[in-house]
């Protein structure tokens, strides 16, 4: 009867450089996506809405009530705020500006238009990177 090891049987081969490579690669994949997650959604975007009511003006629009809160007020937000139908589905949706002031907190009224009778209104969120076409002209 032969007495082989089974270290001999099952060579243990040392990690090759490329296992070394993809191993890290991924580290650094999972840590990119983790950043573009806080960035995006985590804290760095200074302003979040709330509705706080709306109005069915008729078949076809929706009149929203909500407020922004901002740590700074100095700097300029826009808020996305839709309507929606019966079916909990999207169904108009509008980009607000709120121009720089001095309070924290602001609120906002606004209509919005649905291509189905709207049954409910909110805000989808706000953010500070405003787009350059809802920037009032000086």
């Amino acid at each position: 009867m032969s007495t082989t090891s089974a270290s001999t049987r099952y060579p243990v081969h040392p990690r090759s450089g490329h296992q070394l490579v993809v191993r890290v690669l991924a580290v650094g994949v999972a840590a990119g996506l983790a950043l573009l997650v806080y960035t995006r959604f985590g804290g760095t975007d200074k302003a979040s809405g709330k509705e706080t009511g709306f109005d069915l003006v008729d078949d076809s629009t929706l009149s929203l009530r909500f407020d922004v809160t901002r740590s700074d007020p100095s700097i300029p937000v826009v808020c996305i705020v839709r309507s929606r139908s019966i079916d909990g589905s999207e169904t108009g949706r509008r980009q607000v500006y709120v121009p720089p002031g001095t309070e924290t907190l602001t609120s906002m009224e606004v209509l919005v238009r649905s291509s189905l009778p709207p049954v409910a209104g909110n805000v989808y969120g706000c953010g500070t990177t405003v787009p350059g076409y809802l920037v009032p002209a000086p």
